[in-house]
């Protein structure tokens, strides 16, 4: 599984980081991003509840 945050449509709503604060943080200027070594999502059970919480589908979840 390989996980991706779209910079450019990310407008920092956070609700990445709020709902699987395991695999995603808020970077410096307050946009999401994947924890350093989570790119895979290391099996969270919350991370595609994180993804369709993103209110603008920055968060891609492949495979898995």
């Amino acid at each position: 599984m390989r996980i991706t945050v779209d910079q450019d449509i990310c407008i920092g709503a956070g609700q990445c980081a709020l709902t699987a604060p395991r695999v995603f943080t808020q970077d410096d200027d307050g946009f999401g991003t994947v924890l350093p070594g989570r790119e895979d999502g290391a099996g969270d059970p919350l991370l595609r509840e994180a993804a369709r919480a993103c209110p603008v589908g920055a968060i891609e979840v492949a495979g898995g």
